[in-house]
């Protein structure tokens, strides 16, 4: 995308950037809309003929050099979509990300029965095998990310929907709930739930995460996921757009400590075979780690 800014604001066509770089329009055009990596080589070319010098040259060749690197999941690539590859890459990345979901845990917080669970809902179910393979996958993301020495900043947002409907069972459920409260107690995990109380709000329309990255060369993104594919926002007016979305739900959503108290209150009004999850002093339990 900068590569094809840069040629529109140099008024140069795309046959006349591939005669300069001595290829065919159409790797040109692959190279721009992100089908096909460029070469180290043709993009210096390419930004030779753009007048791109200094600081930005060298940001902008360091960026086509690190594109190049295979990340780990490329060694299972078969077992995810190419559009999550993507978004895997960007996710380790980040400095900080910031995410409101309506319907479901966000997959880094996810506990392996609840993700299993999740993936098990596709109306076309993959082989066990292959599920199996994902499922470790989101379990590598996690260590990768969250286990990390300087894990991101996360800042997350979820509907009352989210942990209120059981998913993989009343046990299931309870495990994951927990988790929550887990992270949510450390210094790089914030959670907030947007109750029902809250009523209508801005983001009806779905979720989405906002991605901020620590080089002033990657531009800050909104990814957004839908059924079989996503797209990623990066033009300021819409990521700015995103970003007021964003803490309008902040703003709307219980605060920390209130929000670990409604969760509390889910797991004790969970049900598991027949019987209610046992009552007692919820929070003092938490804040003696008796839960985990």
């Amino acid at each position: 995308m900068e590569l094809q800014r840069l040629r529109k604001e140099a008024g140069l066509t795309r046959d006349q950037a591939a005669e300069h770089a001595g290829c065919s329009p159409v790797t040109i055009t692959r190279i721009e809309s992100a089908t096909s990596a460029a070469t180290v080589a043709l993009v210096a070319m390419m930004l030779d003929l753009y007048g791109v010098a200094g600081d930005r040259r060298e940001a902008l060749m360091q960026l086509a050099r690190d594109a190049r690197k295979r990340g780990w999941w490329h060694k299972v690539s078969e077992a995810i979509p190419e559009w999550v590859q993507s978004y895997v890459g960007l996710e380790e990345e980040a400095a900080t990300l910031q995410e409101y979901q309506s319907e479901f845990v966000p997959g880094l917080l996810q506990t392996e029965d609840y993700a299993r669970a999740v993936m098990r809902s596709a109306p076309v179910l993959p082989p066990d095998e292959e599920l199996e393979r994902r499922l470790s996958i989101r379990m590598q993301r996690q260590e990768r990310v969250l286990e990390r020495p300087d894990p991101p900043m996360m800042w997350c947002i979820l509907n009352e929907a989210v942990i209120r409907r059981p998913v993989g069972g009343a046990q299931s459920m309870r495990d994951q709930l927990r988790r929550l409260i887990k992270l949510s107690e450390t210094n790089y995990v914030t959670i907030q739930v947007l109750p029902f109380a809250a009523g209508v709000h801005p983001a009806m329309d779905g979720g989405f995460t906002l991605l901020n990255f620590p080089k002033l060369s990657d531009p800050d993104t909104v990814y957004i996921e839908y059924w079989q594919g996503s797209v990623y926002l990066e033009d300021s007016r819409e990521v700015d757009a995103y970003v007021l979305l964003f803490n309008h739900l902040r703003a709307r959503a219980l605060g920390p400590d209130q929000t670990r108290n409604l969760i509390a209150q889910a797991i004790r009004d969970m049900q598991a075979d027949g019987e209610a999850y046992p009552d007692g002093s919820f929070p003092r339990d938490l804040a003696q780690g008796e839960l985990e």
